[in-house]
């Protein structure tokens, strides 16, 4: 990722939000089980406190990269209109002929169809383009080609 700033789609900040919220109320449940120890037990106890001590870790250190990502995609404002980026919605036509509109996120939402990551091998093929460009990706198929037909559809649930 560039040092610059990236935009974040309405849809992607929801989702760190959300996962940020979720991550601070787990947060508070794991510190809630540290402070409520009172120096009885035996080593088993002294395993289970130092694996909360590590999972505190890991959340703090989780929590502190989506308040980041989310400082740095206000400063960045929208999502690029003219070209693709991350955030966009973009309609493809892919080599078979078929037409879809999908979302270019940061990380994949479960279950989301339309949302393609900004690392995925289409993801990469389409960032930087506009409406009318032509790219090739990788599929596990081969390669393959497809179309931008336009930024700023509708996809869907996003």
């Amino acid at each position: 990722m560039s040092s610059e700033p990236a935009p974040i789609s309405d849809a992607a900040r929801q989702a760190l939000e959300q996962e940020l919220a979720d991550l601070c109320d787990e947060r508070a449940t794991v510190a809630a089980t540290l402070r409520n120890n009172d120096g009885v037990g035996d080593r088993a106890d002294e395993a289970d406190e130092l694996q909360r001590a590590d999972t505190l870790e890991r959340l703090d250190a989780r929590i502190a990269q989506i308040t980041t990502r989310l400082r740095q995609a206000t400063v960045a404002g929208p999502p690029p209109t003219d070209v693709v980026g991350v955030g966009s919605t973009v309609t493809v036509r892919f080599a078979d002929g078929t037409v879809e509109t999908v979302q270019i996120g940061e990380t994949a939402q479960a279950l989301d169809r339309t949302l393609v990551t900004s690392d995925s091998p289409l993801g990469r093929a389409l960032l930087g383009r506009r409406a009318g460009d032509s790219l090739s990706y990788d599929t596990p198929d081969g390669q393959t080609t497809a179309v931008v037909v336009s930024l700023g559809g509708s996809s869907g649930g996003q």
